[in-house]
Formats: structure tokens, sequence, C-alpha cells
């Protein structure tokens, strides 16, 4: 059998008819966009480890997210798994990606993406306008060559949102989770030839993500270096909101000498830095390259008072791996250690006023122990089909799985209490149904293409339905009281009416055909509320139905600073340099302040009066201590917290 389509959805029919059910990618013979693994995130222990994968995971950390349409969202995901497919490092060390090094990589008769969890999804060869589908991680990828999509197909509004220059061109590649989007953009880099270079020169065998476009024509834009020792890397970013970025970048060279002259400054020995890394990790091929600060260069709203310091600034090993993460007010809020032997191995992590956590690892690379100097500690011991997690109690819990690679799923749970409970699946890993330890089944019914839930069915035999229209989206859901609850949508996606359990409907306006969000709510009773939006999406203004106004004000970084009432009242919050509230003033001008530990905790709050209420805390956070009026109650916790 060829592998290639058999029928999908947008083919036509012998009578004219596409098909509009049935899998986007229906292959014979073999099944499409499936990964190499489970998702690092999905089933974790402790803090955490996924014990399918046997890896040491963080699924995902946020250092940039500043409102808007599109933002730009710096987030780290870093997991101890090696795909036998890897991508080149990323500009974050090995074991580390964020959502900007996606990649596709192009080989003879496969498409191998390689997603932001470290992870390879394999497709099939695409033709121009052909697409592939993942059941199993609800992933679309099509190939860009045609004007339009067939109308029966589930992403054809969406496909109409993107330029035409990007739909006709069949050397690019889209992706997109949703019928709602956004696409994510695989292209390449426009780079300066060689002066003897024979030219047009052919694309490379591999495409980067070079941008992103949502339903509504909105973009963020990845600005890759042309030439140079950056050539094809991330400089620039311009979210959807005309925000503009600039990522530094730094060599293996540059932070040799770095380190070599904070050394004389310091009057230390200089230590072990060496001039270039090995070329190739157990994560990929890897050229060196690391970002070090992210700079807000460009603030419409803000033309003329840009921070004075980066976003976000990270430190590395002499080795080129992440060691330490510093917020935009040069707080270190992360570190990071690595084994020895094995570059980009985690072997301990701390965030900043907490205990260090430290990981073993076996001659596979799996982690076999998770050390917590003031808490529980697990050990892991991997079988056939089945993993033994024990704490530091002496407790313990036995996975049993089925299924390999990315379909890999957890089907029996022995926990420590000795009760069971059980789960089923269905071919592309959707769950089916969950028996409790009573032996209690609650079933689950996904529809067969999209994978979203259409019934589910307690142990007592009572049922809710829910319904959804070509996008996606919920359009009725009843419960098993036979209640129901609608919605409606415009052409945009965007909801217009919901009528709630007992009847009630809220409708939604909008007087912006780029924009998802509304310029007026009408209720049940007829009352009318508008609204006005800044460009970040921040709530500027409420004018309910007696007509009164209320205005709120924000800072650069989303944050509510103001709430003006009518006749004049007003409530104003600060903020510290890590974006912390310090202090609430209220409409009599009366203040409250707050006060943080290095970890973050709040640790004191003192009224308008000077009264002062405190809480101190353990090493994970816990209060175990607090005091307000003169009176003080203590907290202790056993081992297991």
């Amino acid at each position: 059998m060829s592998g290639k389509p058999a029928a999908r959805q947008g083919d036509m029919t012998q009578y004219g008819g596409s098909i509009v059910q049935g899998s986007a990618g229906v292959r014979i013979g073999a099944p499409t966009g499936v990964a190499c693994s489970v998702c690092p995130g999905g089933v974790t222990s402790g803090h955490p480890v996924n014990p399918l994968l046997g890896a040491k995971v963080l699924p995902g950390e946020t250092d940039l997210a500043l409102p808007g349409p599109l933002p730009f969202i710096l987030s780290r995901t870093y997991s101890s798994y090696r795909t036998k497919t890897p991508a080149p490092v990323g500009s974050l060390g090995p074991g580390w990606k964020m959502p900007a090094d996606i990649r596709l990589q192009l080989r003879d008769n496969t498409l191998i993406l390689s997603d932001n969890g470290g992870r390879s999804l394999y497709f099939e060869h695409l033709f121009p306008g052909e697409d592939g589908y993942s059941r199993s991680e609800s992933l679309w990828l099509v190939r860009g060559g045609v004007a339009k999509l067939d109308e029966g197909h589930r992403l054809a509004a969406l496909w109409q949102a993107l330029p035409e220059e990007l739909r006709l061109s069949p050397h690019r590649y889209l992706a997109t989770n949703s019928p709602q989007g956004p696409w994510w953009l695989l292209g390449w880099c426009e780079r300066v030839p060689e002066a003897d270079e024979v030219l047009p020169a052919p694309l490379p065998p591999y495409r980067v993500l070079t941008g992103l476009v949502d339903r509504f024509g909105r973009t963020q834009t990845f600005h890759r270096e042309a030439g140079g020792e950056f050539s094809g890397e991330i400089t620039g970013v311009t979210d959807g909101a005309g925000r503009h970025f600039r990522l530094v970048l730094t060599t293996q060279a540059l932070r040799a000498e770095e380190a070599r002259q904070q050394a004389i400054s310091g009057g230390t020995e200089p230590s072990a830095f060496p001039d270039t890394l090995p070329g190739y990790t157990e994560y990929g091929r890897d050229n060196g390259i690391r970002l070090s600060v992210v700079w807000l260069t460009h603030d419409p709203e803000y033309p003329d008072n840009l921070p004075a310091a980066p976003l976000v600034r990270y430190g590395w090993t002499p080795r080129g791996e992440l060691a330490a993460v510093y917020d935009r007010s040069n707080t270190q809020v992360r570190s990071f250690t690595y084994d020895d032997k094995y570059r980009g191995r985690m072997v301990a992590h701390r965030h900043t006023g907490r205990p260090e956590i430290r990981y073993r690892y076996d001659s596979d690379g799996r982690v076999t122990e998770q050390l917590n100097p003031a808490g529980l500690s697990y050990t892991y011991q991997y079988e056939k089909d089945r993993i033994t997690i024990t704490d530091s109690l002496d407790r313990r819990e036995v996975l049993h799985t089925q299924g390999e690679g990315g379909l890999k799923r957890v089907v029996k749970k022995e926990h420590a209490d000795g009760s069971v409970t059980q789960s089923q699946f269905d071919a592309v890993g959707r769950l089916k149904a969950q028996t409790d330890a009573a032996g209690r089944t609650t079933e689950y019914s996904p529809d067969v293409v999209t994978g979203l839930i259409t019934r589910i069915t307690t142990p007592d035999g009572r049922a809710s339905a829910f319904y959804y229209n070509h996008h996606s989206q919920l359009t009725s859901a009843t419960g098993p009281d036979g209640l129901e609850l609608r919605r409606e949508y415009d052409e945009s996606g965007r909801l217009i009416q919901e009528t709630a359990h007992n009847g009630d409907i809220t409708r939604y306006r909008y007087d912006n055909p780029h924009s998802d969000l509304p310029c007026a709510t009408e209720d049940a009773t007829g009352s009318r509320k508008t609204m006005t939006w800044s460009r970040y999406g921040q709530l500027l203004t409420v004018t309910d139905c007696s007509g009164y106004v209320t205005r709120y004000d924000h800072d650069r970084f989303g944050q509510m600073t103001a709430v003006h009432r009518e006749e004049g009242l007003s409530q104003y919050r600060a903020y510290d340099s890590r974006g912390q509230l310090i202090a609430v003033k209220d409409t009599q001008g009366h203040e409250t302040r707050y006060e943080y530990n290095a970890a973050g905790d709040l640790t004191a709050v003192i009224a308008p009066d000077g009264s002062r209420n405190g809480t101190q805390y353990d090493a994970w956070g816990k209060p175990v201590r607090t005091t307000q009026g003169g009176l003080t109650r203590s907290m202790e916790y056993d081992a297991a917290g």
C-alpha cells in the first residue's frame, strides 16, 4: 500500500459532494502525526518527573508575557528525554525549548515536526495544498500551494485569514491545533549569499518558525539574521500589538571572553571556560549560540518611556547550559545544575528562596531518584509496561501502561492505600472511560475526528451531551437534568449570544472586525453595558445601563494601577520592580501596604492605621506562623506536607 490518503475531509465524492466527516488525514497502512513520545508535561510526579518517559521535565515557565493580541510569550520547557530525530539545540541550550524552536525537517518521504517539548511528530510527505492531521495530538500540518481549501474543510475559514502569498507558496508549511487558530508559519530565513554561490540558492531541507497569524489577520513576526555569525537566528520579534523586542545573542567565544574579563576585574583566577563547544549533544546539533537578554525597543503606547533594563536575562555554564534566570528587576529567580558527563542533563534546580531538588539517572538516562531535602523524595523503578514510584515514607504507586511512543497511556494505577483505578483509551490515545476505586465507571465519547467530548455518562447512567460547530466551538450542552446551554457565534467565531440553563439570554456586540473583544453586552433584563479596550486588550472603560462610567488604568506590564468611579472616587495600586503588589490606596486615601520575602511569599500586610499582620513560611512556602492583632498562631506539618 502506498500510505497516501484514502479519503479525507474535503475530498470529492463520485457525485460531487465533499467529505465533511472523517479524519483529515486518513492513511492507508500508517497513522500520521504520531509523536515519538508522550507529552513531557502530561503525567508527572513530584517536582516534576514524567515517569512514562523516565525524564526530568519542567512543563513550562514563563519569563516574559506582555498583554495584547498575539503577544510575544517567552516561556521555557525542559525535558531530559532525547528523541532519535532531534532538531538543533536552541538558544536556551540543550534540553530546553521555547515556542520559537518549532522546526520542520523535510526528509525524503517523511516530515518531522519538532515541537517545543523536545519531541518529534512524524507526518507523511504532503503535496501542495495537502494537509495531515494528527488525531493523537489534535494538530494540523498544511502545505501551501492553493488559494482556498475546500469549503467543507474545517480550516477553510482560517486559511483565508492568511495573506495570499503564504497560501499560494508550495514551499511553506503551516500548523495549527484549532480551527480558531492561530497559524504557525514555517518558512525559511532569507540569507545573504556567498560571493561564489550559484543563484538562486536551493531552499534548505527544513523550515523554521517565522511568525504567527490569527483568524483576524493579526501577525507576530520573528526576525532572523540574514548573515554573519548569527545567521538564521532570531534577533527580534514584533508582536500583534506592534511592540518590538530585541533578542541579544552570544557565542561561546564571547561568553568565554566575558568570563575572563570578569575574573581579571575581580582579581580572581579565571575558571575553565572553553572558547568552543562540541558540535553535537544528545539533544541535537549545537552551534553554541545562546540568548543573553531581551529588551523592549519599541512600544506604541509608551514610545518615549521604554524600560531602562532588560525584561529578562539568562546566565550560562561554561558548557553552554542554562544556569540562571533573572527577571526584569535583575533578581535571580531560577538556577539549574547539570551532569558533568552528559551536557544538558539536569541534576538539580531551585527557585529563589526554595530548597534545591536533585535527580539521579540510570545508565539509560532515566530518572531513578528525586531528592528533596525539605519534603518527600521519590524513587522510580522501570519494567516492561510498569513503573513503580516509591516515596520517602515508603508509600508505593504502580503505573501500568499500554502502547508505545506517543500513544503510551496509564491504563491502571495502584495507589499507595491499596486502591486501584483504571482508564480506557481509543486507538489514538483519547480517554474513553475511567473506573474509580469503588468500581464505578464514567464513560467519555470523543468525536472520532476532533477528539472533542460529545457525551459523558456517569456511573448511575446519567448523561451529559455536548455539540459543536464546524470550528470546534461549543454550541449546545445538555446536562443530566435535561437543561440546555446554547451558544451562537458570528462568522469570525466570536460569541454573540448565550442562553443559560434557565433560559436567560446574554448578547454580545462587536464594533471592531479585527478584534475578539466585545464593545457591548446585553443581559436577560435588557440592561446594556458598553466597554472600551486598549490596543493591548486591557479594559479601559465600562459604562453601565445607568450611564455611569468606570475607568481603568494599567501599566505597560498589564497590571491594573487605578480604578476611577463616578463622583471622583478612585482606588490606586502600586507594584515593585518584580511586579508584586506593594500598596493599595482606597477611595478615602487610606493606604494598605504589602511586603514579601525573596521567594515571593506575602510576609506582611500593614493596614492604614499602622497595624501589622505577619506570616512566616517554611522552606516550601507553607505558612508556619501568623501574627494578627497581637495573637500568634503556629502550624506544623507532617513529612507528607
